[in-house]
């Protein structure tokens, strides 16, 4: 899993930048196989007037599916990330179990359409 962690409008402490990245990871890691990339850009909206401004906005890239896109937004950029990431783990295990249970299902209908296709042709064949 690549991880770019990004900042607008702030200048990125290694503190906030190690704090992202192992609260990712931690986050995502029993999805890690499948995921291919995770794009973090944390920003202040509106600069030194303050309020709920800072906001983690997350991109999740994985093969054969749609991005992911989680955002949040809080007045403190911490909780923004906390939310962020507690709302990854979770979108991103429930689409990867959709995906799976419509793979199960592609293939158990392939396996009762062929099976059936073998009983018509044997049928076919003694008649």
């Amino acid at each position: 899993m690549q991880i770019d962690i990004q900042s607008r409008g702030f200048s990125l402490t290694d503190s906030l930048l190690s704090y992202s990245e192992k609260r990712l990871r931690s986050a995502l890691s029993r999805c890690s196989i499948h995921i291919k990339r995770v794009a973090v850009r944390l920003s202040d909206i509106n600069g030194p007037r303050g309020g709920a401004d800072k906001r983690c906005h997350l991109q999740v890239v994985v093969p054969g599916m749609p991005d992911i896109v989680i955002e949040d937004t809080k007045s403190d950029l911490y909780t923004a990330i906390n939310r962020a990431m507690d709302r990854a783990r979770t979108t991103v295990a429930r689409k990867l179990q959709r995906k799976q249970k419509l793979l199960r299902h592609i293939r158990l209908s392939r396996k009762s359409a062929m099976a059936q296709k073998k009983t018509g042709n044997d049928d076919e064949i003694s008649a």
